[in-house]
């Protein structure tokens, strides 16, 4: 579910940045569908338009940092 939509920005982050570096961007399919300044409004602009589970809301920036995670913590097993 939505692999298409994300390998779309990863496949093309490069040019998204340079058009929407530090915007939150909604991708449906290959195509960018909307640019907002907040997760919050990106998410309520587009369920308004689009079903939930059908589009993607991606923070828009250079590097793997905007869609990657790092986790610590200090349990052992």
């Amino acid at each position: 579910m939505l692999e298409d939509e994300f390998q779309f920005y990863l496949d093309n982050q490069d040019e998204l940045v340079k058009k929407y570096n530090g915007r939150f961007i909604v991708i449906k399919g290959e195509k960018v569908v909307g640019d907002y300044s907040s997760e919050i409004e990106a998410y309520n602009k587009s369920v308004a338009a689009y079903e939930l589970g059908t589009f993607l809301i991606q923070e828009c920036r250079p590097g793997e940092e905007s869609y990657t995670q790092t986790f610590r913590t200090r349990v052992t097993f």
